[in-house]
């Protein structure tokens, strides 16, 4: 059985580097419950265990591709977006794949973009319009926020942070259950479609999905866009 991270136990896991991460929970049939041989380790443990690991990982692969965010924008086009279709993006923290030459690529193209903001600590992220030279305030967690006054945007296209990301479009976040309640409310307003940006580097073999996780369409990163919907079409 293939988990997103393992018990820190000796012996019970593997990770092993290649064309992505692998990260395997395996079971031993001498089980004594606990933290022991033969115990599956609960999945929202996996994900607390994986995500040191991934933070590690993707400050490697930011400092191994300083032109990151612009390889992104040659591949924009490829992004399934109508014309004039709103976009959502974020504000990158240290380490994390930027957006920021894209959201302007995208502005140029003719389409709406709209960053978020807090509304409440379990509640979805509101988008609201945000142009270059605009102001930003400092939200919590330290993210840049558009302010409240600004008109707040619908995006039918929405770029997602992440820390790892499978080839089934799971993805493993912060923790904090944003980005899941957010798509989750958009989801069922009307048809989004939700991007995650990554380095290529950060995919791992598999993530064991949990029953509130919202999952990815597709993912950019510097290898291209690729979909994980088979009915993904464009806005």
């Amino acid at each position: 059985m293939v988990l997103t991270g393992s018990c820190p136990c000796p012996g019970s896991w593997s990770w092993a580097h290649g064309a992505h991460l692998h990260l395997q929970a395996r079971e031993d049939p001498n089980s004594n419950g606990g933290c022991g041989p033969g115990h599956m380790i609960d999945v929202s443990h996996a994900k607390q265990l994986l995500r040191p690991l991934m933070r590690k990982r993707r400050a490697e692969l930011a400092a191994a591709l300083p032109d990151h965010s612009l390889q992104l924008v040659t591949h924009a086009a490829a992004l399934p977006l109508s014309s004039g279709a709103a976009v959502g993006g974020y504000c990158a923290l240290s380490g994390e794949a930027d957006p920021a030459p894209l959201l302007r690529w995208l502005r140029r193209a003719g389409h709406p973009v709209g960053l978020p903001r807090m509304d409440g600590a379990k509640a979805p992220l509101v988008f609201h319009r945000h142009e270059e030279g605009w102001p930003l305030q400092q939200g919590p967690y330290g993210i840049s926020e558009p302010e409240a006054r600004s008109p707040r945007l619908h995006p039918v296209l929405v770029l997602v942070p992440l820390l790892a990301f499978d080839a089934q479009g799971h993805r493993v976040g912060y923790g904090g259950g944003f980005y899941d309640r957010t798509l989750r409310a958009l989801r069922q307003s009307g048809r989004i479609c939700a991007v995650g940006v990554a380095f290529a580097g950060q995919e791992v073999e598999a993530i064991a999905s949990e029953g509130f996780d919202e999952p990815l369409d597709g993912v950019l990163t510097e290898a291209g866009f690729r979909r994980f919907s088979a009915n993904l079409a464009p806005n």
